[in-house]
């Protein structure tokens, strides 16, 4: 009897504690916040455009999967840090293939794409700082920065007289770099 006692004692204590109508609020409440973390992204995400522009955007943040729940200030670091990685991919590849060229002027070209690209880890740094401080003319003034350099990039091979071997890398660097930059800008807003 001791037992069927403190067995009823506790469920009496658990159903004071939570009602099952008080259950379907907390999951209710909890529905409203996970739909609502991740309608920050899609959101975010819509205010570029068309629905192609939106697709880009979604998936470019499926690359962190931190980005589902962040906040706009979070998806703007978390931008920052994709296309951060983005560089040092491309820098990877730029080293591979400057140690496969024999060219003399086509490695200096290779040579001038891995600074461009260093450079871009070093200001993808300096935005998620200045997001994180809140100094956002710097973090747009850094973003801006790195948005040219796939150009530089291909302007440099086109003055050499041969077609970028970083043409796909380029491109999707160039997106990335105008995600971030767009991101980081409605913050401003």
């Amino acid at each position: 009897n001791l037992n069927t006692h403190n067995i009823s004692e506790t469920q009496d204590r658990s159903s004071k504690t939570m009602k099952p109508s008080q259950a379907l609020s907390l999951l209710a409440l909890l529905m409203i916040l996970l739909s609502s973390s991740a309608s920050v992204l899609q959101d975010t995400c819509r205010r570029f455009g068309g629905p192609d522009t939106y697709d880009i955007c979604i998936e470019f943040f499926k690359a962190n999967k931190d980005s589902a729940t962040a906040d706009k200030h979070g998806l703007a670091i978390i931008a920052t840090g994709i296309a951060s990685a983005t560089a040092v991919d491309t820098r990877k590849r730029i080293a591979t293939l400057k140690a496969a060229e024999k060219d003399q002027m086509i490695q200096q070209v290779i040579a001038y794409c891995d600074n461009m690209y260093s450079r871009a880890v070093g200001l993808f740094d300096k935005a998620a700082k200045g997001i994180s401080s809140g100094k956002l003319g710097d973090a747009v003034t850094s973003l801006n920065s790195a948005l040219d350099i796939p150009q530089y990039c291909d302007d440099e091979f086109l003055k050499a007289g041969v077609k970028s071997p970083f043409d796909a890398e380029n491109f999707k660097f160039g997106v990335q770099c105008a995600i971030t930059l767009d991101v980081t800008k409605l913050l401003t807003m």
